[in-house]
């Protein structure tokens, strides 16, 4: 089997492991927080503190794969978040939970920015946008077998399985990766940027609590107002001293390449209104429409089955179409379906719904697809741990943002409605997510016509000379 599938294949081991997991969490988390006697929104706590702990520890990923090896770090980082599955499952309260879930945080901080490392630098560029195929295809099996599985562990046994179930998939990951990963390294070493990895982590952390809180009533009003103000302050002391440093935890001069830096202010308003879904989804299903966990997860799988069948066929599209037109025409899209669940109602039939979800799975791969092999079109191959890096804190930062602005947009709208979370609830929230998908078609328009044209394939016409004129001028 050549390396452009055996090697995503292998990785793809890890990301069904984080995609199975936080799938199987979104369908089990009213049950979860019945046993806990606490509030679904405010158990989001739990969701977000995973994604809080990638974003704190994904910056030292790229720089331990360099100076330790990317097989050591891999099979690492599969045996930590392992270990904290099995704590999950352990897991009594809220804050046992979110310790859990942080522990767990740990080891997907290092799985896929390092798993990524290894097929950025393994693949030619020509073969980049199939071999992401390959990687994201066994991967969303997760999201497939999630819900269906989480909902009928957690409807008809006990919802702490849901964890468990990562234990064999662990094992297998560290044995594939241990016959057949090659263990890059960089070629220069470098000093660890530990005090710009404090000021990052700190001010991450600070700045994704505070919004997390916002509105939820958990900390004093004051207190989320000086951890936002504090973390600002901390990521803007980092971004003045990276521009002094050699070699940065997060090398933000990347920002300049210009496929990498409209990629990611793309994906970012992206990632914030789809990050929401998988929260606002299974509630409405479960606390709205009355359904079991089971029931609602054979609903929200039929995205996943969408999302793969796209997979077969983004190379072509790409290919014929290009990266700027797929983005632009394909977030509008994709966000129409991100907000379409505003318009269900306990009696809309089950197969419009699922079917509904299918369609707007399908986009919504096709625009991750994409947007993840534009990004690293035109990074340099010794500077590709750097690029991982800061996508991978990029993305994790706007899908906790997602969380949040779902949870505020829900928890405001309860409260305007006299405090009883129904049905009508959810309506506010899922357009907002909707409208913020949408936002993200403007950083794409600004990309050039031929705009990763080696790694798509796409050869666009000649533009006229007036257009020409234009677009240089």
């Amino acid at each position: 089997m050549p390396d452009r599938i055996l090697l995503p294949l292998i990785v793809a081991c890890a990301l069904f492991m984080e995609n199975l997991d936080s799938t199987v969490l979104a369908t089990a988390l009213p049950a979860i927080a019945k046993d806990f006697g606490a509030s679904p929104i405010h158990l989001k706590l739990a969701l977000t503190s995973y994604l809080l702990a990638l974003a704190v520890f994904i910056p030292a990923s790229g720089w331990l794969a360099d100076r330790y090896g990317a097989r050591t770090i891999f099979r690492l980082a599969i045996t930590v978040f392992t270990l904290g599955s099995i704590a999950c499952g352990l897991s009594n309260s809220i804050p046992e939970m979110v310790v859990a879930r942080v522990v767990q945080g740990l080891g997907g901080s290092m799985m896929m920015p390092v798993g990524r490392l290894v097929i950025l630098r393994s693949v030619p560029k020509h073969e980049l946008v199939g071999s992401l195929a390959w990687l994201t295809i066994p991967a969303l099996v997760g999201p497939v077998v999630g819900p269906p599985v989480g909902g009928f562990i957690t409807t008809y046994f006990d919802w702490r399985w849901i964890f468990w179930i990562n234990v064999p998939v662990g094992i297998l990951g560290v044995t594939l990766a241990t016959l057949f990963l090659p263990d890059i390294r960089g070629d220069a070493r470098s000093r660890f940027d530990a005090i710009g990895f404090l000021l990052s982590a700190l001010g991450l952390a600070l700045f994704i609590t505070g919004s997390t809180s916002l509105g939820l009533q958990l900390i004093p009003l004051a207190g989320v107002l000086a951890m936002l103000l504090v973390g600002v302050a901390l990521l803007a002391a980092y971004v003045l001293r990276s521009r002094r440093m050699a070699n940065p935890i997060i090398d933000l001069s990347l920002l300049r390449i210009p496929t990498l830096g409209t990629s990611l202010l793309g994906t970012l308003f992206f990632r914030i209104g789809v990050g929401a879904t998988p929260f606002l989804l299974p509630l409405l299903l479960q606390v709205g429409f009355g359904m079991t966990p089971f029931e609602s997860g054979m609903i929200t799988f039929a995205s996943a089955i969408g999302a793969m069948a796209m997979k077969f066929v983004t190379p072509a599209i790409l290919r014929r179409q290009g990266f700027r037109r797929v983005l632009i025409v394909n977030a509008l899209i994709a966000a129409a379906f991100v907000a379409m669940p505003a318009l269900f109602t306990p009696s809309t039939p089950v197969a419009v719904m699922a079917s509904l979800l299918l369609i707007g799975g399908f986009f919504r791969s096709l625009q991750f697809t994409s947007v993840n092999a534009l990004a690293f079109a035109d990074v340099p191959p010794e500077k590709m741990s750097r690029a991982t890096t800061i996508t991978s804190v990029a993305q994790q930062l706007s899908l906790s943002i997602g969380v949040s602005v779902g949870a505020i947009a829900l928890q405001f709208t309860v409260e305007a409605t006299g405090g009883a979370l129904v049905p009508a609830s959810f309506i506010p929230a899922f357009l907002v997510i909707g409208v913020v998908t949408a936002l993200s078609a403007v950083p794409f328009a600004r990309l050039a016509h031929d705009a990763g044209r080696e790694v798509s394939g796409h050869r666009p016409l000649a533009p006229d000379p007036v257009t020409a004129m234009r677009d240089r001028g």
